[in-house]
């Protein structure tokens, strides 16, 4: 793969993976508006799991609590931590499920097209308006409920869409369920975890198997510069959403879908 592509996939999936734009739609717009190849899944994972790095060593305290509630689970002892962290592995099952049944059933090619990133862009963009006007702004993660965390889960299979945003649609639905904007960025981050980590065992167990030594050692280098622009990307947001709502990111996604849609159906 050309150093040039291999650097463009990283920046973008580091800057966008937790920002509520859609990392995937911006992914599917690297190849469907230039000559460049579709990267594959083998170099898709492993820019996911530079970003998740990034969002470990951010929340490393956090990170820290959770082993230590999770050996405290073991034990048959409910911490605050653990009781997060039950909540999250909850959220996480949809998407878990609804994942393999799309793959199974092939669908992922008919939704990576312009027209579905351009119109999911739009859509979800006003529905994270909607949720960050409406929703109230007193709660924390640790105060959501089990039905809350599979509402949340629940939305975040709509993510299987490209251009929906997996962290639009988590965050829409926990500012929905009243949660301030940066515990919903918080607890949106957290959801990755299982999902990156799940996906990039599997994959680097694959990668591993296959002795292309070239292929792993674009994915190496992948990984670390999308670790570097995630890490950026998250002290961004969070820095952002203590001062300013999430308008700068719907005015951004309303624009591109309006763009987007120029593009295929006026060009």
């Amino acid at each position: 793969m050309p150093f040039e592509q291999l650097l463009a996939l990283a920046v973008i999936q580091g800057l966008t993976e937790f920002l509520p734009i859609s990392s995937s739609g911006h992914l599917n717009l690297l190849h469907l508006l230039t000559a460049w190849e579709d990267e594959g899944a083998y170099m898709d994972v492993a820019i996911h799991v530079g970003s998740l790095l990034a969002v470990m060593l951010y929340f490393w305290r956090d990170m820290l609590g959770f082993l230590a509630a999770l050996a405290r689970l073991v034990r048959g002892e409910v911490t605050a931590e653990g009781r997060l962290l039950l909540l999250i592995i909850a959220a996480s099952v949809p998407i878990f499920a609804a994942g393999y049944v799309v793959m199974k059933a092939g669908l992922m090619p008919s939704l990576r097209t312009l027209p579905v990133i351009a119109w999911a862009n739009m859509v979800f963009a006003v529905v994270l308006y909607a949720a960050d006007r409406l929703g109230r702004n007193d709660r924390r993660c640790e105060e959501l409920t089990l039905g809350d965390a599979i509402l949340v889960g629940l939305s975040q299979v709509l993510s299987i869409v490209p251009g929906a945003s997996r962290a639009g649609v988590t965050m829409s639905m926990a500012r929905f369920l009243g949660v301030e904007r940066t515990e919903a960025a918080r607890f949106s981050m957290f959801l990755s975890i299982p999902t990156i980590l799940g996906l990039g065992a599997a994959t680097a167990y694959e990668l591993r198997s296959t002795g292309d030594l070239a292929l792993q050692q674009d994915a190496v280098v992948a990984a670390g510069l999308s670790f570097v622009a995630a890490f950026a990307s998250i002290a961004f947001m969070m820095a952002l959403l203590r001062r300013w709502s999430m308008t700068p990111f719907v005015v951004y996604r309303v624009v591109l879908g309006a763009v987007l849609l120029g593009y295929v159906y006026l060009a």
